[in-house]
């Protein structure tokens, strides 16, 4: 590793490339590249420029710092965000050119207002709840939701430029939740069509569902976790050409020998059951190794898979190396794509009972970050 660091994550942008090039193919639907939380922790800004290098129409971010970050960075493309709180400030927005998400009659009121204060119309996105029952309408709040969505438009207050929703359940192909919000959101469809709403796209399927429910395509997808190439249905069979984008890699700081009995970390939750020898990590909690790993996680040691012993540090970990004494320097992968005997984001996940968005999300702290591809 270079410039002296202890521990980093690198992220191939060319596999970035791949999966939206490859998700486009499949879906035969405008993309919306979802780089919000720094691109699920492998940068956004890389990751944005290498998604519109591979065709992505959209980008998509949750809060307007997000937005900001891009636009400064010089994307001039269509953007969408949907996180916002009461007060929130919109003109930055509205002038820049952004797609507002609105789930209320109270946001579009306030979305009016900053409209009205810089003297330009907005574009405004519609998000109904169909029964994740988190962001969006309410089914009981639609028609006056979507009524004032149509009186503001007719205001010249906005432009009405999608609706959408979210599944629940995407990644479980036969839960019934996933009909029944497809046809709830139909109802949505139907119901702005009667009020006069006429969206650019109409949008609904997340990673999973783009991959797995070609019916729930509409106008657009909205692709996070498979754009870094993660599974978002592990499990089940798909066969989608995806290829994990973030390798996070260390060197062994210390090789020492333990004998029986020797315990190991904080706590003592480990003790060796006879003699070993032991390797230093240089990256801890701190860094996003999540504690529920301690005597659980397995790590690439030089080419060979081993085992964390003892509790998770905040600066670094612990490795059962057998018996080996692999050079202090050597390469540690902590995860990584599948192959070659490394750990995954996925093993991870399970040994931790997380799920794969959490591992990559939360890695970095004071790693530093490395990009290859030709994008890089």
């Amino acid at each position: 590793m270079s410039g002296g660091s202890r521990a980093e994550i690198v992220v191939d942008l060319d596999a970035i490339g791949h999966n939206v090039s490859t998700l486009r193919a499949l879906t035969g639907v405008a993309m919306i590249t979802v780089v919000k939380a720094d691109a699920y922790g492998h940068g956004m800004l890389p990751v944005a420029r290498a998604a519109r290098a591979a065709g992505a129409e959209w980008l998509a971010v949750a809060t307007l710092d997000e937005v900001r970050r891009l636009r400064a960075a010089g994307d001039t493309g269509r953007l969408l965000t949907w996180l916002t709180v009461p007060d929130e400030q919109y003109d930055h927005a509205i002038r820049a050119d952004v797609d507002l998400t609105a789930y209320s009659v109270a946001e579009l009121d306030e979305i009016a207002a900053a409209a009205t204060h810089v003297g330009a119309p907005a574009r405004v996105q519609l998000k109904v709840d169909t029964g994740l029952s988190r962001g969006g309408a309410a089914r009981a709040d639609w028609e006056p939701f979507l009524a004032r969505a149509r009186a503001g438009e007719q205001a010249g207050q906005w432009k009405v430029t999608g609706i959408w929703s979210h599944f629940a359940c995407a990644d479980e192909p036969a839960h019934p939740a996933n009909d029944a919000q497809q046809a709830a959101f139909d109802d949505a469809l139907a119901l702005a069509d009667d009020i006069g709403l006429t969206p650019e796209i109409r949008h609904l399927a997340n990673s999973a569902a783009a991959i797995l429910r070609p019916q729930s395509r509409y106008d657009a997808v909205r692709v996070g976790l498979a754009t870094y190439g993660l599974d978002p249905a592990p499990g089940v069979d798909h066969g989608t050409d995806l290829r994990v984008a973030m390798t996070v890699r260390a060197e062994l700081a210390l090789v020492k020998q333990l004998e029986a009995g020797d315990a190991v970390s904080y706590g003592h939750t480990w003790t060796a059951p006879e003699r070993t020898t032991i390797g230093l990590v240089p990256a801890g909690y701190a860094e996003g190794v999540p504690v529920a790993g301690s005597n659980r996680l397995e790590v690439t040691v030089d080419g060979k898979r081993r085992p964390v012993r003892g509790r998770v540090c905040m600066d670094q970990v612990l490795v059962d190396l057998g018996g080996d004494t692999p050079p202090e320097g050597s390469e540690v992968v902590l995860f990584g794509p599948p192959g070659g005997g490394r750990a995954t984001a996925q093993d991870w996940a399970e040994a931790c009972g997380t799920i794969n968005y959490e591992i990559v999300t939360r890695i970095g702290g004071r790693m530093t970050r490395r990009y290859t591809g030709a994008t890089s």
